[in-house]
């Protein structure tokens, strides 16, 4: 008599759990989503107070860095100006310029001459009959020093206008940079208020996506506890609602991305005209890509935290009695 065979059953290996175990968490994504969408107007609202959290400080964020932008190129200008004596003609002039090259600490100089200097004064526009009055140009011969790398700090510079002004050419000088330099301590204070200030919004964002993720996890009571009946695990009966948190965050972020790139298109028009004015070509830059990027990972992280916690805190209390 022939026994009956039985065949063996071939365990799943480590690519076929990883493919179930990804084709359960995009349906419950999907599944998500979808059950978001089809409330459209309480998830409008959540994603909109989300995003305007999340805009305030990366629009501070976008603005501290084109001023840090700006400031780059006034860096460009001359540490020290150097006005010469009225008796120091352009030859003179250009004589000290080529010894001041010289010397290691300074990397550049550049002779601004009387005409010159008359031409920008005239360019200046105001001051065209007071100009026409003049029998003889008033206007020094100016150095435009521009100092080495290393030799950049206000200590140095006051040191090297010093020995400026000992030179017998030197009538006074003039340090460019020490207003530049306050400026800068202006936009390292701003980047610490934008710090604290998306701490503080973040932690708003975290309160709101947990609050909302409470609320859903009370709505659906019922089917949890049915859930729990029919052996749900934990991680299966709290999946759905980080992702809930996920959509939230991912929507807040592009939302908060849309908001400050609106507002720069805004902003573009009247910002060329002003830097028109001073003869400059300036365009604000948005979000790069890794500002973006940090934009989105912050949202979606606060949307799982926040959805944890929430789940966390309330899902014992929705157990069956």
């Amino acid at each position: 008599m022939l026994k009956p065979r039985f065949r063996r059953r071939r365990l799943p290996n480590l690519a076929d759990q990883f493919a179930i175990w990804l084709n359960q968490h995009v349906q419950s994504a999907l599944a998500t989503l979808g059950r978001l969408l089809d409330t459209p107007l309480p998830t409008g609202m959540t994603v909109a107070v989300i995003g305007i959290s999340l805009a305030l400080p990366g629009a501070l964020y976008v603005l501290a860095d084109n001023l840090r932008t700006l400031a780059g190129g006034w860096d460009q200008t001359a540490a020290i100006s150097l006005f010469l004596q009225y008796d120091v003609d352009d030859a003179a002039a250009n004589n000290l310029a080529d010894r001041l090259r010289k010397l290691p600490e300074i990397a550049q100089v550049q002779v601004i001459t009387r005409e010159s200097a008359l031409d920008e004064f005239r360019a200046l526009g105001g001051f065209e009959e007071a100009l026409e009055q003049l029998k003889n140009n008033p206007l020094p011969v100016v150095l435009a020093i521009y100092p080495q790398p290393g030799y950049s700090t206000p200590e140095q510079l006051e040191v090297m206008q010093d020995k400026l002004l000992k030179l017998k050419e030197a009538d006074f000088a003039r340090m460019d940079t020490v207003w530049l330099q306050r400026f800068q301590a202006i936009l390292d204070l701003i980047q610490v208020g934008v710090l604290l200030l998306g701490v503080l919004l973040g932690i708003g964002v975290l309160l709101i996506i947990g609050n909302t993720i409470r609320l859903e996890i009370l709505n659906r009571c019922i089917e949890i506890e049915i859930m729990e009946l029919v052996g749900a695990t934990a991680a299966f009966i709290r999946r759905p609602f980080l992702y809930a948190g996920a959509w939230y965050g991912l929507l807040g972020g592009l939302t908060a991305w849309l908001l400050v790139t609106l507002a720069l298109v805004l902003l573009q028009p009247p910002v060329s005209r002003l830097a028109s004015l001073y003869r400059s070509d300036f365009e604000l830059a948005g979000l790069g890509v890794t500002a973006t990027f940090v934009v989105l990972a912050s949202s979606i992280s606060l949307g799982l935290i926040g959805s944890w916690v929430a789940v966390n805190r309330h899902l014992r209390g929705a157990e069956p009695s």
